[in-house]
């Protein structure tokens, strides 16, 4: 209960809490959408929907400030790869909260001259692009992993091991592609902190890809999507060892 508690009280827990209601709504609202007894019920998920996500607009004033600072302290990594795309990720995020903050703004009657629809299009392309360095972050970690594990020399008698049980596998997949999948998912088991974050992020990508038009899906795909990476969210801040670092 103390866990629960302190979770509850850090600002990005209430967050995700929200986040994960709110996509778990989306997800409810569209999977009820054709069935006329629900009409009630889906009204109560869309307005519930709707409050989750004003909730957290609220709760995220001043994380582009959050944004900025990380942004100072990633541009002093030695690794260019990761400081190139944690720093371009960091500045994304804090200009889509910038964009966020004004959508509130005007939502809440502060900001009336405001272009709803193209601060709401910028808010996605920030989002978009930080997501993007994420996952390419995500990608370099990876194949530094399987490096890694390629020079481990009990980690390719694992593999030469494996080939050799499984022959049928590598003639139906082709050996080179079933050795890779092998090093991949056995890298990815090994440390579970990069395989949450990569699924996060590529979760988290369908949601601006659908928005700007880049990639059509539907309302049930985003609030799986949503509601998925969500959890993993919770998770990680749950369970501070399955966080990414840096």
């Amino acid at each position: 209960m103390d866990a629960v508690v302190k979770f509850t009280n850090q600002s990005q827990g209430r967050d995700r809490i929200f986040r994960a209601t709110q996509y778990a709504c989306a997800l409810s609202v569209y999977l009820l959408r054709n069935s006329p007894d629900k009409k009630a019920l889906v009204a109560k998920l869309r307005s519930l929907e709707a409050t989750m996500s004003s909730g957290r607009k609220l709760f995220r004033l001043g994380n582009a400030v959050n944004s900025i600072e990380a942004a100072k302290r990633t541009v002093r990594l030695s690794d260019p790869v990761l400081r190139l795309c944690l720093t371009a990720a960091n500045f994304g995020r804090a200009f889509y909260f910038v964009c966020d903050n004004v959508l509130w703004a005007r939502s809440v009657g502060l900001l009336r001259e405001i272009d709803k629809e193209r601060w709401s299009l910028n808010s996605s392309r920030f989002y978009f692009l930080s997501l993007v360095m994420n996952l390419t972050r995500d990608v370099y970690a990876i194949t530094q992993l399987m490096a890694q594990r390629l020079r481990d020399r009990g980690f390719r008698r694992k593999l030469d091991q494996h080939l050799r049980e499984s022959p049928q596998v590598a003639e139906a997949v082709v050996p080179q592609l079933d050795a890779f999948l092998f090093l991949l998912l056995d890298s990815l088991r090994s440390h579970p902190e990069v395989a949450a974050d990569t699924l996060k992020n590529a979760c988290d990508l369908l949601i601006p890809l659908d928005r700007l038009g880049i990639y059509r899906s539907n309302a049930g795909v985003v609030g799986f999507c949503g509601l998925i990476s969500s959890l993993i969210g919770i998770l990680t801040l749950a369970q501070p060892g399955l966080k990414i670092k840096p």
